[in-house]
């Protein structure tokens, strides 16, 4: 899904216009990026928290040269899922029906 389908299933779902649907994702995606830049982490309870992770500097191999790089240290952002989301992310989905014919061939196995 990208933004402008997210907008659309925003607006769909909300009762919104799909403008102020892409306003108020442009609102929330610019309160969660500021808030992140100030360090701070966003918690969203039951679909999960927004954070900033410090890299440790470390060295690598460039595979073009083969000579060792050192990598400097940075902060990234992370997202941790929640419960919720992880829930329904790994909800098992119905069976599909087996294919023509794997009846009979399971029949013939055994």
């Amino acid at each position: 899904m990208n933004k402008s389908e997210l907008v659309k299933s925003l607006a769909e779902k909300a009762g919104f216009t799909q403008k102020d649907a892409a306003k108020a994702l442009e609102a929330m995606v610019g309160t969660v990026q500021g808030a992140l830049a100030k360090g701070d982490k966003v918690q969203i309870i039951g679909f999960g928290s927004f954070e900033v992770r410090a890299r440790k500097e470390r060295k690598v191999i460039s595979p073009a040269t083969g000579q060792e790089i050192t990598v400097p240290a940075t902060k990234v952002p992370a997202f941790k899922p929640g419960k919720s989301l992880k829930e329904a992310v790994a909800a098992p989905k119905k069976a599909a029906a087996p294919a023509k014919g794997a009846k009979k061939a399971a029949k013939k196995k055994k």
